[in-house]
This record gives C-alpha cells, structure tokens and sequence, in this order.
C-alpha cells in the first residue's frame, strides 16, 4: 500500500496547483466572493453523509480494516450539517422555489459536483475494504487541501462579521487533521497492507481517476466563483464578473 499512498501524495501536490486554489487565497478578492461557489458543492456534501453511512459502512464486521472505516465513518457522515450552517451565514441561503432549487442541482454548472459523487460510488459500492479504505484516503487528500485552504477566508468573514463557518472554517479543518485512522498506529498498520499485482494496479486507476474527477470539481467551482456573484448566487450570469475587491 506504501507505493499507492506514495502516488496519492503526489497527486495531491498537483492538486494544490488547482486555480481555485489561487483564487481562493488572493486576498484582493472579497472573501465572499472566494466562497462564491459554495451552493455548488451541495450534490458532494451530501451525498458524501450517505456514503458514509450506507455505502462505506459495514456493520457488525469482524474484518480490523473494515472496522477502521467504520469509526472513520462515523466520524465523517454529519458534516453535512456545518454545510447547511454555513449557507445560512454566508447569506446563500435564499428562498428558491422547488422547482428552481431543483434545477440549480441538476444543472450543468454544478454535473462536475454529481460526477464525483458518481465516480466515487462506482468504486466504492460492494468494493473490498482495501478498496474503500483507499477511496477514503484520496477524499481525505483533496479534502486536506481544500479546507487548510477555506480556513483563513473563514477567518477573514469572521473578523468581519462575528460570525464562524463551521464547514469551511478551522472547526472542521481541526477535525478532518485529527480522524482516528490517522493516528501513527493506524497509519503504519495503512502502510504495510500488502497488494497483489492486479490490487495495485486497481489502486493506481482509482487514485487516477478520482483525482482527475475532483480536479474536473475545482475547475467548475472556479468558473462559478468567477462568473456568479456572492450577492445573488443563484442569478443566471450576462457575462464575466471582474472579481470584487475586498474592501
């Protein structure tokens, strides 16, 4: 397993490349405006709880790497809830008709949002627990680089409004830095399970793939943040906004 763990980090560098990354930390930006893309995780966000729950889990298990995921499960299936926190306090969540909210989640500014989540159950559903411990470690990557990277913008809104964001915020950055499988125990145990050549090979395509599919999710959040403005998230764009200055 070193040599897929060794990949994932890799790929996780590259990640941290993304340019919504960049746009996230350019400080000139609004920090609104760098959390502009926040209703289009939704699709992600929430289907991630059930992952956990349904997909993830397995209960009663006498399987130790089964039951590793578990607790990790059970860690991770409610974040969804500082999710909705957060959209409250953003100001995003306005009143949409059901049809319109419908439409904003099945839209094709947001399919890169329901193709990871897709993605991730094609790999994921009846899969060994190697398999769905993997699947778990690349979500924890690119999640690792998103958060420590939404953190400080949550910092500035709080400065600013008196307000904390939880989902975006340094609450769950500390949480996700501090799962239960990550400790050093867990981790050296992760490393030394050992792969048949068809496993490995398995392995490389999963973290491949679902890599490039979280990279294809960043590339849709930035042309959102750059095309819709935080103050009316949900309006339908004439053209290209210029990014709005902090003030």
């Amino acid at each position: 397993m070193e040599e897929v763990l060794a990949l994932i980090e890799k790929k996780k560098q590259e990640f941290a490349k993304s340019g919504l990354f960049e746009f996230m930390r350019d400080q000139s930006i609004n920090p609104r405006q760098r959390l502009a893309f926040a209703p289009c995780v939704a699709p992600f966000v929430m289907s991630f709880g059930e992952f956990n729950k349904y997909v993830f889990r397995e209960e009663p298990t006498n399987d130790p790497l089964q039951e590793i995921i578990n607790n990790h499960t059970n860690e991770d299936d409610h974040h969804w809830l500082w999710f909705l926190a957060d959209l409250e306090t953003l100001g995003i969540n306005k009143t949409l008709k059901f049809s319109d909210a419908l439409n904003f989640l099945w839209d094709e500014e947001t399919k890169a949002s329901r193709w990871v989540t897709h993605q991730i159950f094609r790999y994921a559903f009846g899969a060994s627990p190697i398999a769905k411990l993997l699947i778990l470690e690349i979500i924890e990557a690119t999640g690792n680089v998103f958060f420590s990277t939404a953190a400080p913008i949550a910092e500035e809104l709080q400065t600013i409004t008196q307000k904390e964001l939880l989902y975006f915020g340094c609450f769950h950055l500390e949480v996700e830095n501090n799962h239960s499988k990550d400790v050093p125990q867990q981790r050296q145990s992760i490393k030394n399970i050992q792969l048949s050549i068809e496993s490995r090979q398995e392995a490389f395509e999963i973290v491949e793939h679902l890599f490039e599919a979280f990279t294809q999710l960043t590339d849709e959040l930035l042309v959102y943040a750059k095309t819709h403005s935080f103050e009316q998230p949900f309006a339908k764009p004439g053209e290209i906004l210029q990014p709005l200055k902090a003030a």
